[in-house]
């Protein structure tokens, strides 16, 4: 079980999150908080107000991912707005979109400083999405990764497909040259890590629209690369998920699995399970047994001390 340096166990959870609302302003931070330990049950915190606005870029954001350092935390989010923005569409955003990812830094989860630009994506990239990351405490170093489609110049021009890149920073004020992590030949988005025991398991989304597309699919490394464990998961539940979310819940030994799912409205996130997270068989809870407000979208969920947690819900209250 997760914990902190005073080794109390990090057994709550805050789910940082941006909302779909098409006629209001969803495209900033949300907060969300666990029912006391119980990553199946989950409030929106603050009233359900925003709790960071982005005031640069875009002016929006998508897809916030919150991550602890040592001693303080940061949140990275895409910069898009697709209401109220400049209504460019979807194939500009993705060949003219910003470069760049927007960042918060807190030291207690509560006070968060104003945001800034990283720019992460190369020249011949069309955008930068979905950003997420580790943290390695014997390097000191955070590994971000996010999604880009590349091009064949920074004329941004002609086919282009959406690969995952990664690169190293300690502050996320400045960062190493950009890598690609992966490249499947077409549109790969929304990757996300979790560690499982001496093993990593990897969430990605083919988004090629292919008829052979894995969709949302898993992998698994145990030390001789990643391979293909699961395809098109939760595709008997809905044709279009993304954005897949890793909890594992310590207490109760159980892995649970979020994915957006964006096919009816309202969208949002549902939760599959397993007790073997490397097998690659995942399945849905029952309608029921979790609650997750509605058209609560693409984020990262981060395990805290029920002392986090407490000092959270005060400062804002569901």
């Amino acid at each position: 079980m997760l914990s902190n340096g005073d080794g109390e166990p990090r057994d709550h959870y805050l789910f940082v999150h941006h909302v779909e609302d098409p006629d209001g302003h969803g495209e900033q931070v949300f907060f969300s908080l666990s029912e006391g330990d119980d990553p199946l049950f989950w409030r929106r915190a603050n009233g359900g107000r925003p709790v960071l606005e982005p005031t640069l870029g875009t002016t929006g954001i998508r897809d916030p991912f919150v991550v602890r350092g040592n001693g303080e935390f940061f949140v990275v989010a895409t910069d898009l707005r697709i209401y109220g923005g400049d209504d460019a569409g979807w194939d500009s955003w993705r060949r003219q979109g910003s470069r760049s990812i927007v960042v918060w830094r807190s030291v207690d989860l509560v006070q968060w400083s104003q945001p800034w630009q990283l720019q992460v994506a190369p020249p011949n990239a069309g955008m930068a999405w979905a950003p997420e990351a580790t943290f390695d405490p014997a390097t000191g170093e955070f590994t971000l990764l996010w999604s880009s489609a590349l091009y064949a110049d920074q004329a941004r021009e002609g086919d282009g497909y959406s690969r995952v890149l990664t690169a190293r920073t300690r502050d996320f004020r400045t960062i190493g040259p950009a890598e690609v992590l992966i490249d499947r030949g077409r549109a790969v988005i929304d990757t996300t890590l979790a560690r499982c025991g001496q093993a990593w398991l990897r969430f990605s989304k083919d988004d090629s629209r292919a008829p052979d597309s894995l969709r949302l699919f898993a992998e698994v490394d145990r030390g001789d690369g990643f391979e293909v464990v699961a395809q098109r998961i939760a595709d008997e539940l809905f044709p279009d998920v993304e954005a897949p979310v890793v909890v594992h819940d310590a207490r109760r030994d159980r892995w649970y699995l979020f994915v957006d799912q964006y096919s009816v409205r309202p969208q949002g996130y549902l939760p599959l399970t397993t007790d073997d997270p490397l097998g690659g068989r995942w399945i849905p809870v029952p309608a029921g047994e979790y609650s997750i407000p509605p058209n609560t979208k693409h984020g990262g969920v981060l395990p805290v001390s029920e002392q986090e947690w407490r000092r959270l819900a005060a400062a804002f209250p569901a």
